[in-house]
């Protein structure tokens, strides 16, 4: 298998996309001729043409209301918020109109094939209008999907099936992973299936649950753990929005024990969901509390990054925290 990084994965399942299905069309601010602001659409306007892969004017609403408009009529749109942080404008045309337009319509018709693409989350000293984490609001809306990949395999093969999911999908992409993850991607056309969690590891004191970049600082954390004798079983939820409770409840099941990190706000943040979730369905099995470690209810801070980020080391004492219990 070929190595690559998340871009170059990415790129690639945008125009495997873009091959199998001739209504499959891309845009977005920049991601022509110029490949967007992190060069994830790299020559697919050469390749495909102008009338697939172009440029929108600079108004984060007007490309979703636009995209809800070409998908309602069975085009594949392909939309690129530049940031995550920017999707704010976009909301009420996202949550109000993409999620809804099949319920509304009593599914005489819908917005299936619309997937919105955006780069999310710290660590590239970006500030608090370019670190944001904003997965959990859209968790909140009935209709909508919401993925995250961890590595450029998954991200190739989960973004091939959040294009072909006959739902509206929120994929967030890591961009802190975006040349730094390298790794070996199938060649050719695969997916992996939405709404399924991965055990990525077993073990059996401690059940490790996050996405995208924090699974890095989660394996980073369990390494140090399990260098103590505490063998960590980590979890990849990859789909939040439908979630693999059942994944999850089987490990806590198992181990006893749970910990939850993500880079958002501790506040409102996914992981009180699975914690709630998970408590209700595993209460006799925990011997601990339920473990968050996350980002700080705080704008998110540029000289303070570090401070900010739940990393290994913060991960690595709740981890002992909770088996001290």
């Amino acid at each position: 298998m070929p190595e690559m990084n998340m871009l170059h994965a990415i790129n690639e399942a945008l125009s495997i996309a873009m091959q199998t299905n001739e209504r499959t069309v891309i845009f977005g601010e920049d991601v022509g001729h110029f490949g967007g602001v992190f060069r994830a659409t790299s020559g697919l306007q050469e390749k495909f043409g102008r009338d697939r892969c172009f440029n929108t004017p600079l108004t984060e609403q007007g490309i979703a209301g636009f995209a809800n408009g070409l998908a309602s009529n069975g085009m594949n749109a392909v939309a690129e918020i530049q940031f995550a942080d920017y999707i704010f404008p976009a909301f009420d045309q996202i949550v109000n109109e993409s999620a809804k337009f099949r319920y509304r319509s009593g599914n005489e018709f819908d917005v299936g094939g619309l997937t919105f693409r955006t780069p999310y989350g710290g660590g590239i000293a970006g500030g608090h209008y370019h670190s944001q984490s904003p997965e959990a609001y859209f968790t909140q809306t009935p209709g909508l999907k919401v993925v995250v990949p961890r590595n450029p395999e998954q991200a190739k093969g989960l973004l091939l099936a959040a294009i072909r999911d006959p739902n509206p999908v929120i994929f967030f992409e890591p961009k802190r992973l975006y040349r730094a993850s390298v790794g070996e991607v199938p060649a050719g056309d695969y997916e992996i299936e939405l709404g399924k969690a991965e055990v990525v590891k077993q073990g059996k004191d401690i059940t490790l649950v996050a996405w995208g970049a924090q699974m890095e600082i989660v394996e980073k954390a369990a390494a140090r753990a399990e260098a103590e004798g505490i063998s960590c079983e980590i979890i990849d939820l990859r789909t939040l929005a439908p979630w693999d409770e059942d994944t999850i409840a089987t490990s806590v099941k198992k181990t006893g024990r749970l910990l939850i990190n993500h880079e958002a706000p501790l506040t409102g943040g996914f992981a009180g969901e699975i914690a709630a979730t998970i408590q209700q369905s595993c209460f006799l099995h925990l011997e601990s509390p339920i473990s968050r470690v996350c980002g700080l209810d705080t704008p998110y801070p540029l000289i303070h990054e570090k401070e900010y980020m739940p990393d290994e080391l913060k991960t690595f004492e709740a981890i002992k925290a909770s088996m001290a219990f």
